[in-house]
């Protein structure tokens, strides 16, 4: 599929929020005021070390109480959001972890390792629900549905994976890709899954049939390291080897914006959307940065640095202004950003 252009800043994205009305974030201003949003203005509050390899993934639970990191220590850790304080660990993957994904509910936390497996965890007993088996290389990226009865899951065996929570058993086995499958994801209402690969494609999935809808490409085909749907469902943000993240209209298979400035060659790097207070896009960097990018216009807003290493995973909180963003071997450290205003 063709894309026109790398995307116009003068060209206005509607909404990425999620328009539910029970939503716990706050209101963001109209588009007409976003060119004039004021800058964010984070500062490093809490250092959080425990780790001993390389720290893959962070991830805020949904009730914003907790944040869960994994690593190619074999662990996961569970902090308070609030003070940074470890609240527990949790064992039992014989290798390396890449992904972490909690629960709508917050009570359950998924976890994707190179030991094949996935776990899933009920993080307040700090024990093993269920251990889902079925890829047959490492597995590399994991995520709930919104009602978090099914799991989707990536692997270096090129395939998609639905699960059945409950039954811990395999619904579908999609072979989805050519190469590696760096992320998956679904949208607001469970209906779509997304995923992306080293192949370079991104790819839309119909949950129920397990049907590929719409399939997007960049005509450089870069390595698709990172993507999912925005909150509301209606725009696709990537994030690829080229140093680029792209802002996707998926039903016309358009790229309406791209954010440039940061280093990503090496490897697969989340990126996020922040709706809190404004309209923003934020990533790690190879040369060990975390970026935010005025979603609209496209500038680069702040620059946060620290990490002495990679910086690979990033989290934002769903309901605070506070960013959380992990690194490598020569750093090893979690860090939590707070706007001054938080």
């Amino acid at each position: 599929m063709e894309v026109t252009g790398n995307g116009n800043p003068r060209e206005t994205v509607t909404d990425v929020q999620q328009d539910n009305p029970q939503s716990t974030s706050t209101s963001v201003p109209p588009t007409s005021s976003l060119r004039n949003q004021s800058k964010p203005k984070y500062g490093l509050r809490f250092i959080l070390s425990g780790h001993t390899m390389s720290i893959s993934s962070v991830k805020f639970s949904p009730n914003g109480d907790m944040l869960a990191s994994c690593s190619a220590d074999k662990l996961v850790k569970i902090w308070s959001a609030h003070t940074g304080h470890i609240i527990r660990t949790l064992e039992g993957h014989t290798e390396g972890l890449s992904d972490i994904a909690w629960s709508s509910d917050s009570i359950y936390l998924a976890s994707a390792s190179d030991d094949k497996t996935i776990r899933i965890w009920n993080v307040d007993l700090g024990t093993t629900q269920k251990v889902l088996k079925g890829h047959t290389n490492h597995v590399y990226c994991v995520n709930y549905n919104p009602h978090s009865n099914l799991l989707a899951s990536g692997s270096f065996d090129e395939s998609v994976r639905i699960w059945d929570v409950a039954r811990g058993k395999c619904l579908k086995s999609l072979s989805a890709h050519s190469d590696p499958v760096t992320a998956v994801h679904f949208n607001r209402d469970g209906t779509m899954i997304v995923s992306c690969s080293y192949d370079g494609l991104i790819r839309i999935w119909d949950t129920a049939t397990g049907q590929c809808l719409k399939t997007l490409v960049e005509d450089d085909n870069p390595h698709c390291g990172h993507v999912r749907f925005s909150p509301n469902g209606k725009y696709i943000l990537s994030s690829t080897m080229d140093s680029t993240i792209r802002l996707w209209n998926y039903h016309s298979g358009r790229v309406l914006k791209t954010y440039t400035g940061h280093r990503n060659e090496s490897y697969c790097m989340f990126a996020a959307f922040g709706v809190i207070n404004g309209k923003w896009i934020v990533s790690g960097s190879e040369d060990g940065r975390v970026l935010i990018w005025d979603l609209q216009t496209r500038e680069i807003s702040q620059v946060l640095e620290g990490h002495k290493d990679v910086v690979l995973g990033l989290d934002v909180h769903p309901s605070r202004e506070v960013i959380a963003s992990c690194s490598m071997e020569k750093d090893l450290s979690i860090r939590l950003w707070f706007a001054d205003n938080d």
